[in-house]
């Protein structure tokens, strides 16, 4: 039986996705409580647990759709392409953490949903509304005179932004249930990532393959559950939300992210962050606005 199968109401939808939305805005604290392990190795340990996770999860509740999945050659190349898109999305957002990039990590999921209406004008030939326009053109000039004026490509922002644009782009029309869709993309990288984690514990004394430190191994451990249990709450609240409504509660996330960076990491948000952050924020005003209108981007004939 899928847990998917009972159907949920408005309000509990709504809860999941606050839920899920605050747990994405609060990863920083998680990712930063690993320390002393390369964040190239974070990443390998997250892929690896994260299929250990799941595979038991859809093997106990969806074992038939997974099964589906796995027998289709044209999907299985799909997932992988998307299973290497979103693991390096959580690689570049393990190292944005790491090194205390982590309101600029914060900037590229405001940025996010710009980017999806401008992969959808590129690669699905979708219209813009004149307001989706603007917003797009908004983002851009934060991001260029964020350039100019710190001597600094926010390359950290936009790369989050692109591959997890993407990932959903690869997604989008495939219409798969989202625990053994993300199954099966962990399972198809989780060959490499097992295979990194020996050769490097091989190669390296300073790197085994679990650390020395038992509250650092139990973490990785549990990077499984902490990845797979947040998407499992998005799947189910986007059983009954709207788009538009997602689009709002979305922004919690980022939201915690750039108050955790600023007030309890202590990273520096300079006038050169504000300005930008402020196009972005116009942008994404303009965005809500134009979904609030009804004026959703239709696909050209």
């Amino acid at each position: 039986m899928s847990l998917n199968s009972k159907k949920l109401s408005y309000n509990q939808g709504i809860l999941y996705a606050v839920v899920c939305y605050v747990a994405w805005g609060l990863f920083p604290v998680f990712w930063k409580s690993i320390t002393g392990v390369p964040a190239v190795n974070v990443l390998a340990h997250r892929i690896v647990w994260s299929f250990a996770f799941l595979l038991v999860w859809v093997l106990l509740t969806n074992r038939q759709t997974f099964i589906s999945y796995i027998k289709q050659p044209k999907l299985l190349f799909r997932l992988g392409l998307a299973g290497f898109v979103i693991s390096a999305n959580w690689g570049i957002y393990i190292y944005a953490v790491a090194s205390n990039h982590i309101i600029e990590a914060g900037l590229g999921y405001y940025i996010n949903p710009l980017v999806n209406v401008f992969l959808g004008y590129v690669f699905l030939k979708e219209r813009l509304a004149i307001l989706q326009k603007i917003a797009v053109v908004l983002a851009l000039i934060g991001v260029v005179y964020f350039t100019i004026s710190y001597g600094s490509f926010p390359w950290v922002s936009l790369a989050l932004a692109i591959t997890f644009g993407l990932y959903g782009l690869l997604k989008k029309k495939a219409n798969l249930e989202s625990m053994p869709a993300l199954t099966v993309e962990t399972m198809m990288v989780f060959p490499f990532a097992l295979a990194f984690l020996f050769y490097t514990a091989g190669s390296n004394p300073a790197t085994p393959f679990f650390p020395s430190s038992a509250i650092t191994s139990v973490l990785l451990l549990v990077s499984g559950i902490v990845t797979a249990i947040p998407l499992y709450w998005f799947g189910k609240s986007a059983q009954v939300i709207p788009l538009s409504t997602m689009g709002f509660i979305q922004y919690l996330s980022p939201t915690l992210q750039l108050l955790l960076g600023i007030f309890v990491y202590g990273e520096t948000f300079g006038i050169e962050y504000f300005i930008c952050f402020a196009f972005v924020w116009a942008g994404l005003i303009f965005y809500t606005i134009s979904i609030l209108k009804g004026k959703k981007v239709t696909i050209a004939k």
